[in-house]
């Protein structure tokens, strides 16, 4: 075990031109462990009754000794890995990294269950936005052709989101976390096995190399402990920050809240379903967005392409506007406008995917196949 961990960590060859973008996935990997430990404290005390789960919740907040600092310290959690998450990916998107077949498969399925995951999470805590934003999403399930109203009904349990979905999100939170962890062994593996990409994207995966200690140790080091210092900042001065005012009033089946949205992270694609009027439509929107975020086609990076970087913010950029426009309210013109920009995101990334598509010279096809595998 202690031979394995020194040629994984200390003795790992990494190329010596990496960047501070590369230390994304060491610091996904801390706060991945930190939700795993704040989370089994919290499911100690958590119960999992929709009488019972939000005056749960708060008694966790005001009466437990240092709840409150396990609760903030899994609410933040999540956010930081989400942003985290976004410049992981952007990165891999701006390098090509997807070349690596093996490390992006993994990562990209990793990415999709952090969101089903983060989505548990916040049904949980049972207040307004949490029961109705279950609500909506779940509804989803009912207009896929056949098996959508079947689905639904094994998915929540009954006719309508209740208590026993929420035994059964409640459930699937915990288990899905060390799905988790096993995947992100997964991802580092083949991470290992083929080397990293560097910001040149010249030489393989291990030309040009230093060993992890303490080279990266050290620059590591110096990321988390500025990525902690700042987690602690908004705990101790904005813990509410990113709360709805209806995340403080319990959930009630009878009292709709005005405007419905998710957390942050989700926006973008909560801009897309609804700005399609077909529930069925905005799904298929949202899948094809993902599937082109995923595909991993034959492209150069976007170093020694000038358009092809202008394509990149574009895209990054309008990522942010369905971001914004998903927090508003679903009326005239925001409606028509996220459908726009959605339209718009879509197209940009398949000319993004689509283009700049390496040719297989001898150097090239070379560098393409040591990438791969």
């Amino acid at each position: 075990m202690y031979r394995l961990f020194c040629r994984n960590v200390i003795d790992l060859p990494t190329n010596i031109s990496l960047n501070y973008f590369w230390c994304g996935g060491f610091m996904l990997s801390f706060f991945l462990v930190l939700q795993i430990v704040s989370g089994v404290v919290l499911s100690l005390l958590y119960v999992s009754d929709s009488v019972l789960s939000f005056g749960c919740v708060l008694d966790i907040s005001g009466d437990s000794f240092f709840g409150w600092l396990v609760r903030y310290l899994h609410v933040w959690g999540v956010s930081f890995i989400f942003i985290l998450l976004l410049v992981h990916i952007g990165r891999s998107l701006y390098y090509s990294s997807y070349l690596k077949f093996s490390v992006w498969n993994v990562g990209f399925v990793l990415y999709l269950l952090m969101m089903v995951e983060a989505f548990l999470g916040y049904v949980l805590p049972w207040h307004q936005m949490s029961y109705w934003a279950a609500t909506v999403l779940t509804s989803i399930l009912q207009v896929l052709p056949l098996v959508g109203p079947v689905l639904y009904k094994y998915v929540v349990g009954g006719f309508s989101v209740t208590s026993v979905t929420l035994v059964r999100v409640f459930s699937l939170h915990v288990c899905l976390a060390f799905l988790l962890i096993g995947l992100s062994v997964v991802h580092l593996y083949y991470l290992h096995a083929v080397g990293s990409n560097n910001p040149l994207v010249v030489g393989v995966g291990y030309g040009d190399f230093v060993f992890f200690n303490s080279f990266y140790v050290l620059k590591d080091g110096f990321v988390l402990f500025f990525l902690i210092s700042l987690l602690f900042f908004f705990i101790w001065g904005f813990p509410d920050l990113f709360l709805d005012v209806e995340s403080f009033i319990e959930a009630d089946p009878l009292v709709t809240p005005v405007s419905i949205k998710p957390e942050w992270y989700f926006l973008a694609f909560y801009a897309m379903l609804r700005s399609v009027s077909s529930k069925l439509g905005g799904l298929v929107l949202v899948v094809v967005f993902l599937f082109l975020l995923w595909l991993p086609s034959y492209n150069a990076s976007c170093v020694y392409f000038l358009d092809r970087q202008v394509v990149f913010w574009f895209v990054a950029w309008l990522f942010f506007v369905l971001s914004v426009l998903g927090s508003l309210h679903p009326e005239v013109p925001f409606v028509g406008v996220s459908f726009v920009v959605s339209i718009v995101t879509v197209l940009l990334l398949s000319l993004f995917k689509g283009g700049w598509v390496i040719s297989f010279t001898p150097l090239l096809g070379c560098f393409s196949l040591l990438s791969c595998f």
